[in-house]
């Protein structure tokens, strides 16, 4: 499967583990993700949400619809299991019992590896584009922005609605996209048609939460993003 590059198994106990480079491998490579925290050398290094996700529907399948709840950030070479319980929720958690992300599925469901891939391939790379191409013009308008210093955006959850399941080349594009600011906190919304062949497919959304907000300051923020595209252009001249 096109993401065995990203993770270790044992066959033995069913773990899983994500070490700081395959997690950064991943991040870069496939969605096109150049957020500092997912370097392996960062202070407060995360696992990328969107593998973690990429792993659920490579297991358990393709549902028409699907709810992803991030309950925590993953570490490096954290031992995960991926499991189902009787809730009928896919829970992702460590041997300590601490879970880090839950799923809710319903409906009809695909294994097909395409079609598991094409989706997973297009999401990953439209949830990629959270910086600087969606949350750039968030936060102008909102007269915000996080701590260039230290950015974080954290993951909190997304959910999708297909009405089939064969769009074997799907692509998604935003319709929406909303700030809510609370304090040093911003709730964003992401709003998603999901097309293939031209033909509207499903819907969905995506949460993020970006922490530490100050007041929007157009020349650190373009520093910031010029920043961005450096650390992507030196990566793609390493590849």
């Amino acid at each position: 499967m096109f993401l065995d590059d990203y993770f270790s198994c044992s066959t033995a106990d069913a773990q899983t583990c994500i070490s700081a480079e395959q997690a950064s491998r991943f991040a870069k490579r496939v969605a096109g993700d150049y957020n500092p925290i997912h370097n392996p050398d960062a202070r407060r290094f995360c696992v990328p949400g969107d593998l973690l996700f990429a792993l659920v529907l490579a297991r358990f399948g393709l549902f028409q619809n699907m709810t992803f709840r991030f309950l925590s950030m993953v570490g490096a070479d954290v031992a995960l299991q991926f499991t189902e319980g009787d809730d009928g929720l896919i829970r992702v958690h460590d041997n300590a019992g601490k879970c880090y992300l839950e799923v809710e599925r319903s409906g009809e469901s695909t294994h097909d590896e395409a079609v598991v891939e094409a989706f997973t391939r297009c999401y990953v790379a439209f949830s990629g584009k959270n910086f600087p191409h969606y949350l750039k013009p968030l936060m102008e308008d909102g007269g915000v922005m996080f701590n260039p210093r230290r950015p974080l955006v954290i993951y909190d959850s997304m959910g999708f609605s297909l009405t089939r399941l064969d769009g074997l080349e799907p692509g998604l594009e935003l319709t929406d996209s909303t700030l809510e600011v609370n304090g040093k906190r911003g709730d964003v919304r992401l709003e998603f048609h999901i097309l293939a062949g031209g033909e509207e497919i499903g819907t969905g959304s995506k949460k993020l939460v970006v922490s530490g907000l100050c007041d929007y300051d157009a020349q650190a923020m373009d520093a910031v993003v010029e920043e961005f595209y450096r650390l992507k252009a030196a990566y793609e001249e390493q590849v």
